[in-house]
């Protein structure tokens, strides 16, 4: 008598790791967004929240969160961003706040910023760039470089901003003198003086700076929650509700 074969049992799935966020202190309109944003996330857990900035090494000690939202407004200047990613190299940094311009959003990236969001992103957008910088991304900002707006260091001007936005893209120097109209003597010129004041030695060093994989827009990203894939899925929604 046949009777039949057991089934075997299905194995369970494994578990998805959960990705730790700190916030940092923002306004209440915007924190709201934020855990409503965040929450929504299954994979995302809120470890620290409120965080005014001078609490926010203590809580990286302690608590070691993949990703920290930080205020970009609230930081006392911009070498505060290397130091924060230097002293806790497990913890990315996603800044939000009021940085408009691509030459602005590099020259963090270049301190180890792994995103530069500002306060009218989207619900996707914030999600999209905690993902990516819990897996060592970078989401590097969409748009034009040339002429890249004002520049928030004032140790770099407006046309070492321009090139630095160029220089980490990869581009090399005849290029750059082409996009920018000036000659290759003048953006090597640029180039010696930026390495000098962001305290680095060589391109390869200032694209990788601190010691992160070299930026991956995020179409390039592999898997979820790359911004295609979460335009498709994600609600579009603004963080101030």
């Amino acid at each position: 008598m046949d009777h039949g074969r057991a089934s075997a049992p299905a194995l369970p799935m494994p578990a998805r790791p959960t990705i730790t966020v700190a916030i940092a202190r923002f306004e209440d309109l915007l924190t709201r967004g934020l855990l409503a944003v965040l929450g929504d996330d299954p994979a995302i857990s809120i470890v620290a929240l409120d965080l005014a900035y001078p609490r926010i090494p203590a809580t990286l000690r302690a608590h070691r969160p993949a990703v920290l939202i930080a205020n970009t407004g609230a930081l006392p200047d911009l070498a505060a961003v290397r130091t924060l990613s230097i002293e806790h190299p497990t913890t990315r940094l996603v800044l939000l706040g009021d940085v408009a311009s691509a030459a602005e959003s590099a020259q963090l990236l270049a301190f180890g910023a792994s995103a530069c969001l500002t306060r009218a992103s989207e619900a996707r957008d914030v999600r999209s760039a905690v993902h990516l910088a819990s897996r060592g991304l970078q989401l590097m900002p969409v748009g034009g470089s040339e002429g890249g707006g004002q520049v928030l260091d004032p140790r770099l001007t407006r046309r070492e901003g321009d090139v630095l936005v160029l220089l980490r893209e990869g581009r090399a120097n005849k290029e750059i003198a082409l996009a920018l109209h000036i000659g290759v003597e003048t953006v090597r010129s640029h180039a010696r003086s930026i390495y000098r004041k962001l305290g680095v030695a060589s391109r390869r060093e200032l694209i990788g700076l601190p010691a992160r994989p070299r930026p991956l827009s995020p179409a390039a990203a592999p898997g979820p929650p790359a911004r295609a894939r979460a335009a498709r899925a994600g609600r579009r929604r603004p963080l101030h509700t």
